[in-house]
């Protein structure tokens, strides 16, 4: 029998162009049966079939435009003046939501963090600022202090300048806009009491602290189209966090109704082959880039919905450690059976022992999404789903 020296395989299965309105479910079933019948890969159990959130997004047509995002925040928001506090910097992720922002207000003032957004794209080199005495913890700083100080601000990938980018936004809606620096929520009250803030995974926090200083209303971008405006689509859960560009007046939301989604498509594959695959819905995964800084995840979660047998973290030993530690007097053959022996034998909790020190402690559906989301990309490859096999094997299988 020859060994297997093959681990895990991440495949990017390329599918048809998704339009508003089509029965993904049966499309992502159809494209890994005939891949399997192509003899592409065989479908095992335990292989993870992904789905990119913005293909069933898409397909659910959940779309809103500037207008109705600027109904909905005139409403809960007053349509006077409102504090926007700590967006992110991006073209894709919040400029239109910004439009309709400010063509829902008269005045916006906009409080950006600083020397980097939550994702880490950065207005000044954190450097600048202990050559200028500026501690971002304590200091704020008006727009026209920032370019005395740092001068323009430019992205360090695209070389765009966020801050005259976003002004001019809102001043394109009518809207005036006053621009400040600060990394204390507490801050914006100086300004108005109707504040939205748009961070993600601070968002709660960000809340409380808003609120215990004596906010008037104060809202997230999750509060934010969470039901439908006119006929638009909304998500209950998330509002505007995750939503994408679309075109120039509409962003595509976080899809909605992922779990009957994905429990569908693990049903239909069961049905016809017979295997029991695990499926999820992946968005942006969960990983820094050491050069720009930016830590990729801008949706609210990796995963927004995914089947049972993804729930909760890996429970794997560190191979070094018993190569180094428990087996160091062996080698060859020998200390392969005895590793193989230990991982065959190994708790179903390794919890914080040293053997399991050095394994990453993640949910897996932030690793595995992670994995699904440089596997498609974001640009041309045209695989939309992913899928994995041999990832929860181990050594011994």
């Amino acid at each position: 029998m020859n060994e297997r020296r093959i681990g895990t395989i991440s495949r990017g299965l390329r599918a048809p162009i998704v339009k508003e309105g089509d029965d993904l479910r049966k499309i992502v079933v159809d494209t890994v049966l005939d891949a399997a019948n192509a003899g592409e890969f065989e479908i095992h159990d335990r292989d993870v079939l992904a789905v990119t959130e913005s293909i069933l997004a898409r397909s659910q047509a959940n779309y809103v435009s500037i207008d109705n995002i600027a109904e909905d925040v005139k409403s809960k928001l007053g349509g006077e003046t409102i504090g926007v506090i700590f967006p992110i910097l991006s073209r894709n992720r919040f400029a239109i939501c910004l439009r309709g922002l400010a063509r829902g207000a008269k005045k916006i003032v906009l409080m950006l963090s600083y020397p980097a957004d939550e994702v880490g794209n950065h207005l000044v080199d954190i450097d600048l600022l202990d050559a200028k005495g500026v501690n971002p913890y304590s200091d704020v700083l008006t727009e026209a202090r920032f370019e005395v100080l740092f001068g323009k601000s430019r992205h360090t990938f695209t070389g765009m300048d966020y801050v005259a980018y976003y002004k001019g936004l809102i001043e394109e809606e009518g809207c005036q806009a006053e621009i400040i620096f600060s990394n204390n929520p507490r801050t914006i009250i100086d300004y108005t009491e109707n504040v939205l803030t748009c961070d993600i995974h601070t968002r709660a926090r960000t809340k409380r602290l808003l609120k215990s200083a004596g906010a008037k209303v104060v809202l997230g971008l999750d509060d934010i189209m969470t039901d439908s405006i006119n006929g638009s689509g909304f998500n209950p859960s998330y509002g505007l966090l995750g939503s994408n560009k679309s075109t120039e007046d509409k962003v595509k939301l976080f899809p909605t109704n992922c779990q009957p989604f994905v429990d569908g498509i693990q049903a239909d594959i069961k049905k016809a082959t017979g295997k029991n695959i695990e499926v999820m819905i992946y968005g942006d995964g969960a990983f820094k880039d050491p050069v720009g800084k930016i830590w990729e995840l801008a949706d609210p979660v990796v995963s927004p919905g995914y089947t049972s047998g993804l729930e909760g973290t890996p429970n794997e030993v560190k191979l070094k450690y018993l190569a180094d530690n428990d087996f160091k007097d062996l080698s060859g053959d020998e200390l392969k059976a005895a590793i193989s022996k230990y991982i065959s034998e190994k708790k179903e909790d390794l919890g914080n022992s040293m053997v399991a020190q050095g394994t990453t402690p993640r949910r897996l559906t932030d690793l595995i999404g992670s994995l699904c989301d440089l596997t498609s990309g974001s640009g041309d490859k045209g695989t939309p789903f992913v899928y994995i096999q041999g990832y929860f094997d181990n050594y011994t299988v």
